[in-house]
């Protein structure tokens, strides 16, 4: 088979099979002409590489993340305090918490319409446990409609769990935790009646969401309910900004995990995931720079053949 014609079984047209036998002609060229004469055919035998020399940049920048996830894991454990920006969202949890106990009202918790195993999804389930421990404690009535048969088991579990951590496995009630529709519209139809039936004093949006975030927030805003919404869809961030009270912008949702919980592994990895974008940021400006000024030296170092 040719090595430059692209196939079904052969994508990539610059593959050669490991142990295969090439021949190559070189031709001497001059003027313009071909000189017969000097003609000839070589051959050569194509062997595996130990190291893509072209993805050293990617071996470099994994031992970079490795290293630093364990000096910050380990300074952790040690009990140094690893600072987080503090994220205004999570902060007034508690405030909303206590407007909903102050006011007899319940609280709905809206997990998006992703699966379990979206890492929004994921990081919902964190806050969650925080809002459901906390309403425990003020014996204050949590409402979680769900969309997906495990995100339903999922959520069934974080909420009691955390009951029990608040010392009130008593006050826990599954039916507050229950499954509506996997459809979205339906579903959003069916929150937004929950909303103005039960006119919740404060709604919570930590998920991943899609053309119904505009329609969740306004309907909570008709309800008069205070709202805290997080995802990491770029495209739904300019409708709950506009229309929520605070709002978990992209990865503020992920941190939100390591900033609630305080766990070692958690706060490192945050930290670790945050020196190394410092560092590619640094190397991308200087990158830019160095083109500009006609140095393309930095562009070569870290080219990537895919």
């Amino acid at each position: 088979m040719d090595a430059t014609v692209p196939s079904a079984d052969n994508p990539n047209p610059n593959f050669m099979p490991v142990n295969s036998t090439w021949y190559y002609k070189v031709v001497a060229i001059s003027d313009q002409h071909v000189n017969s004469k000097a003609t000839e055919v070589v051959s050569g035998t194509t062997k595996a590489n130990l190291i893509h020399m072209q993805k050293i940049p990617i071996l470099i920048a994994s031992f970079l993340l490795t290293g630093l996830l364990w000096v910050f894991i380990a300074s952790a454990r040690k009990g140094k305090k690893l600072y987080v920006r503090p994220l205004a969202g999570i902060d007034a949890v508690d405030d909303a918490i206590g407007r909903a106990t102050e006011m007899g009202k319940p609280i709905l918790y809206i997990l998006g319409l992703g699966t379990a195993g979206d890492i929004a999804t994921i990081a919902g389930f964190t806050i969650l446990s925080r809002v459901a421990r906390r309403t425990a404690e003020y014996q204050t009535k949590v409402i979680v409609p769900v969309q997906d048969p495990v995100v339903l088991a999922i959520a069934q579990e974080t909420v009691r769990t955390a009951y029990l951590e608040a010392g009130r496995p008593d006050q826990y009630n599954p039916d507050n935790i229950f499954f509506l529709t996997s459809m979205q519209f339906p579903y959003v139809a069916a929150v937004n009646g929950i909303m103005l039936r039960e006119r919740p004093a404060t709604n919570f949006y930590m998920g991943t969401f899609y053309a119904e975030s505009l329609i969740l927030a306004e309907t909570g805003n008709i309800a008069a309910s205070i709202q805290i919404a997080g995802t990491d869809q770029i495209a739904q961030l300019p409708f709950f900004v506009a229309a929520t009270d605070y709002t978990l912008i992209g990865e503020e949702l992920y941190a939100a995990s390591a900033y609630l919980s305080q766990e070692p592994v958690q706060l490192g990895s945050l930290k670790a995931q945050d020196y190394t974008k410092a560092v590619l940021m640094v190397i991308i400006i200087l990158g830019a720079i160095a083109i500009t000024l006609g140095w393309p030296f930095i562009r070569n170092i870290v080219t990537i053949n895919l």
